[in-house]
Parts: structure tokens; C-alpha cells; sequence
């Protein structure tokens, strides 16, 4: 199911945009108000206004910004083109001037959909990872990864909830692990947590004598044992 989020003030435009696009396979989410936006991470697309009753649309984009890098479109009556550049450059993938064509509109969305089908961003807690992008995030701040660690991390959260073997993961991502060091997988997940975790959440779990699993598991929260294969891991756009 496509999430699409509409925040605009308008009752009139809102329930327009939500009309022209409808679809099937579409799920709509309208606002009218910044308070009132839930979940804007987990959405496919935000259609974002910059006039707001209790806010503007860019200082909101430049925070969202710092934690997720789901796609926007915005929506103004300003035709400024300052505005338009500042949009573009704090992270909008499209911008349109009111008026606008609903039918230019519905375009504009479907190409940005098709852009951002083929990447995952997977989230999990504070964690955004775009491995398209390479890009990698833990809340606002972003963290470098090496390629190895980078490979290891693919396949654990590829798998969340699911024990993998550790033969699996040294074939995976040293694909040649006869010429690897047998220390080379317990460091690189050594740097993997030391990079990515806290001590309020921990992400990579050992499963004794076996290999290791991803899961979100906040502090207090009790180990997973060698059967736990429950998807719970975080989610993948």
C-alpha cells in the first residue's frame, strides 16, 4: 500500500488532490495543520504546503529533513523563485506553484513514486539507511560505513528477526572467507555496534554458537534466543 501524506490547509485543495490522485493501492492521509501530520517518516510521499496555519512548510521540511529523507513535493502560492530554490535544495524532490493543473499534479507524484520504487530505506528506531544513497543515519547525524561494514549490515537487516549463520555472513560479505581472518567478523560487528547502537537500544544480538540477528531490542528488553525469527527488526521502504 502507497502512503501518501497531505499537509494543506485548504479543505477545498486537500480534498481535490486526494480526488485526483485516488488509485488503487493509495492510501491517503490529509492534514490541515503541521501539529497534526503522525508518522511523516513512514510515508511514501508528503505533498507539502508552505503556508500553514501554525508554521512554514520549509523550516518544517529542514527538520524532517534531519531524520528522514522521505520524498516531498511542495505546494505554495509563493512563486518566488528563492523559495522555490530553497525548497529544492533542503531535500523537496518536486515543487509546484498555485494555481496548478490536478492532472499536472497526479504526473508529478506518479514519477516521483517511480523514482523512489526502487530504493529501500530501511528504518529502525533512530536508524535511516539508504544503501542506494549509501547514505546512513543515526537520528540527525550521519554515520560513514565502510564497504565491508556496509555488506554486513545489508544482510542483517535484509534478514531482521532471523538468525544468520555466521559462514553465511563471512560468505557474504568477504566472499572469498577462506582468506579471511577468522577475528575479521566479530570486529566488524564490534564497529557496527559501536556506530550504530546505544545503550538504551541494541540492534545486533549474538546467538551463541550459531551466528547473529537484527533486532530492535530497547533497553530492559530480553535477548533473542536461537529461534527467534520474527520479522521484528524495523521496516524497509
Amino acid at each position: 500500500m502507497t502512503e501518501i501524506a497531505i499537509i494543506e490547509d485548504d479543505i477545498g485543495l486537500n480534498r481535490g488532490i486526494v480526488l485526483a490522485l485516488q488509485k488503487e493501492g493509495y492510501e491517503f492521509h490529509p492534514y490541515y495543520t503541521l501539529g497534526e501530520a503522525k508518522n511523516i517518516e513512514q510515508m511514501d510521499l508528503v505533498i507539502l504546503d508552505i503556508n500553514l496555519p501554525d508554521g512554514n512548510g520549509l523550516d518544517y521540511l529542514r527538520r524532517l529533513r534531519e531524520r528522514s529523507q522521505v520524498p516531498v513535493l511542495i505546494l505554495t502560492a509563493n512563486d518566488s523563485e528563492m523559495d522555490e530554490v530553497s525548497g529544492l535544495e533542503l531535500g523537496a524532490q518536486d515543487y509546484m506553484t498555485k494555481p496548478f493543473s490536478l492532472m499536472v499534479l497526479r504526473v508529478r507524484v506518479e514519477k516521483i513514486l517511480k523514482q523512489s520504487a526502487g530504493r529501500k530505506i530501511y528504518t529502525a528506531g533512530e536508524l535511516q539507511f539508504d544503501f542506494a544513497a549509501m547514505e546512513f543515519r543515526r537520528g540527525s547525524s550521519r554515520v560513514e560505513l565502510s564497504r565491508t561494514e556496509q555488506r554486513l549490515l545489508y544482510i542483517l537487516v535484509e534478514n531482521a528477526g532471523q538468525t544468520i549463520g555466521r559462514e553465511r555472513l563471512l560468505d557474504y560479505v568477504w566472499q572469498d572467507a577462506q582468506f579471511v581472518d577468522a577475528n575479521a567478523l566479530s570486529v566488524t560487528i564490534k564497529r557496527l555496534r559501536d556506530k550504530l547502537e546505544t545503550a538504551e537500544c541494541k540492534y545486533i544480538h549474538t546467538v551463541y554458537g550459531i551466528g547473529y540477528t537484527w533486532q530492535v531490542r530497547r533497553q530492559g528488553q530480553s535477548a533473542p534466543g536461537p529461534k527467534d525469527n520474527e520479522k521484528a527488526g524495523g521496516t524497509a521502504k
